[in-house]
């Protein structure tokens, strides 16, 4: 038993976890909405954070037929993360790994409705970061 709980305790400091880095990400923060605004450019451009499984903001509204810029970067904590939005059909289609460097996600949503997003990171034999919480929505309007 000692030798399972010494080989997990390697597994996870190798993949960037500490158990204290685990316990302090375990609770999701609220969600939030967020409606962008047309820039002058004619661009909606929102920013977003992740980390302690969560996304800041976790429910996004934006116009259809209209240009996005997703700023996206995370917390300045060591548990990985990423961004992932899988709707190809809909013009959206992309995933990045959050830095504490904000990076540019571009793309022009051509179909309304709701489009999921999350962290698809997980750890062996633990529930996935999308499981705990670290999901939202683009939701597209006309």
């Amino acid at each position: 038993m000692k030798n399972i709980v010494l080989l997990l305790s390697m597994l996870a400091l190798v993949c960037g976890y500490t158990v204290a880095t685990v316990a302090a990400e375990e609770k999701p923060k609220e969600g939030k909405l967020f409606t962008a605004a047309i820039d002058k450019d004619g661009v909606q451009r929102v920013e977003i954070v992740g980390g302690g499984y969560f996304f800041d903001p976790s429910h996004i509204v934006v116009k259809v037929n209209v240009p996005v810029e997703l700023k996206v970067r995370k917390e300045g904590r060591i548990v990985p993360h990423d961004i992932v939005m899988k709707a190809p059909d809909a013009g959206i289609d992309f995933r990045v790994s959050l830095g504490k460097e904000p990076q540019v996600v571009r793309f022009t949503p051509t179909k309304t409705g709701s489009y999921p997003f999350y962290c698809s990171k997980k750890l062996l034999f633990l529930e996935s970061h999308r499981e705990k919480g670290m999901e939202g929505t683009l939701e597209v309007v006309e």
